[in-house]
C-alpha cells in the first residue's frame, strides 16, 4: 500500500472526502519527522514507537575503488518498534495463513 492508497482507504472508512484524508497522512508524516529531528519519540499504544538515533562515524570502501578507504560520518537515521499489539496481529494471520 502506498501513500495514495492509504488516504484513499482513511477517505473511505471515516467518509471522508479523500483531500481531506491526504491531508491527514501529509500531516502525520511532518509531525513524526519533526519530533524525530528533534530527537523526540512518538508513541502509538499497541501499533508502535519511531524514534531516532545516530548511527555512528566508521572506516568505509569506496565502492568505485575497492582499494580506497573513506571515512563515512555520524549520521540520524528513524527506528520502529513495533507494539504488542501489532505483533500480536501479525502473528495470529501468519498462523491461520
Amino acid at each position: 500500500m502506498n501513500k495514495a492508497q492509504l488516504a484513499l482507504r482513511i477517505a473511505e472508512k471515516l467518509e471522508l472526502p479523500k483531500k481531506t484524508a491526504e491531508d491527514f497522512v501529509e500531516l502525520f508524516e511532518d509531525l513524526v519527522t519533526e519530533a524525530l529531528c528533534k530527537s523526540e519519540e512518538v508513541t502509538i499504544a499497541g501499533f508502535g514507537t519511531f524514534s531516532s538515533k545516530i548511527r555512528s562515524a566508521r572506516m568505509g570502501v569506496n565502492p568505485q575503488k575497492p582499494s580506497e578507504k573513506m571515512q563515512i560520518p555520524a549520521v540520524r537515521v528513524p527506528k520502529f518498534k513495533a507494539g504488542k499489539a501489532l505483533k500480536d496481529a501479525l502473528k495470529r494471520k501468519a498462523i491461520t495463513e
